[in-house]
């Protein structure tokens, strides 16, 4: 037999049901404007046309589309894995140790969290410049390698990580790296992945800093790539959706593939 939702709960779907439809919307046009032509889509077609395969060949011919996809998943990659293994030490270090100082360092790093990066940017070009680090993947990833959102999320991930454990292993003479790669990093996993997906989308989507440091062509990645589709006297909106979307599934697929794992490491469990 069939539940019968409750009538008290019947707006609160009704919302749901809108809120999602109104949030898809975007995605499905843009998979649409795909498929169709410039025309069309500036006419407001809202259905997949027959011009897929014409925008792709016209955005391969555009655009090294290859190339800046590789260097967008190279540069993401990278900079998600140090700066999960920095963060994620810090975020350790701040927990598992004891000292009075340790809140008044904390405060100082969610404080940072408030300067603005334009306020900085000059100033680390021109470190970056004379480091020679311009259109390298070290220049990339180095400016959002340590962040202080992830540092203070894997310390409040930490607070329900059984310290006991950490104080057995010690005294077993276990080694504190020893203790981070054995014990720690597989119990607060969920937390990892949570921090991965968020790291990685924001390094995926990067605009403004390698806007600065990528100069040459070959160095650019896909957000960069589409700014320069629409460069030209006229915008061909075909070719711009279909490099957005190729752009967009990438982080897509590998949120709804995490999604479980997401949501645990955002509530702080640990198993």
């Amino acid at each position: 037999m069939k539940k019968k939702i409750p009538v008290k709960n019947i707006g609160m779907y009704t919302f749901l049901v809108l809120v999602c439809f109104f949030s898809v919307i975007p995605f499905f046009w843009m998979i649409c404007a795909a498929s169709n032509r410039s025309i069309d889509i500036i006419k407001g077609r809202m259905f997949f046309g027959t011009y897929l395969f014409e925008n792709i060949k016209n955005l391969a011919a555009s655009v090294s589309l290859g190339q800046a996809f590789w260097n967008s998943l190279r540069n993401s990659i990278i900079g998600t894995a140090a700066s999960l293994f920095i963060c994620s030490m810090a975020g350790y270090g701040f927990q598992m140790y004891r000292s009075k100082n340790k809140d008044r360092l904390i405060s100082v790093l969610l404080l940072s969290m408030m300067v603005p990066f334009a306020s900085i940017m000059v100033p680390l070009f021109k470190i970056f410049s004379q480091a020679h680090l311009l259109d390298t993947t070290l220049g990339f990833i180095l400016p959002s390698i340590s962040t202080a959102f992830l540092i203070f999320f894997f310390r409040q991930s930490s607070v329900s990580f059984p310290y006991e454990i950490v104080q057995a292993a010690r005294v077993d003479g276990m080694g504190e790296f020893g203790i981070y790669l054995r014990i720690y990093l597989p119990v607060m996993s969920p937390t990892f992945v949570a921090a991965g997906i968020v790291t990685f989308m924001n390094c995926w989507n990067n605009y403004l800093w390698p806007l600065i440091i990528m100069q040459r062509q070959e160095s650019q990645t896909l957000p960069l790539m589409i700014t320069s589709l629409t460069s030209g006297y006229t915008t061909d909106y075909g070719i711009l959706m279909l490099a957005v979307t190729i752009c967009t599934l990438p982080t897509v697929s590998i949120f709804f593939a995490l999604q479980k794992h997401f949501v645990a490491g955002i509530l702080g469990s640990v198993k």
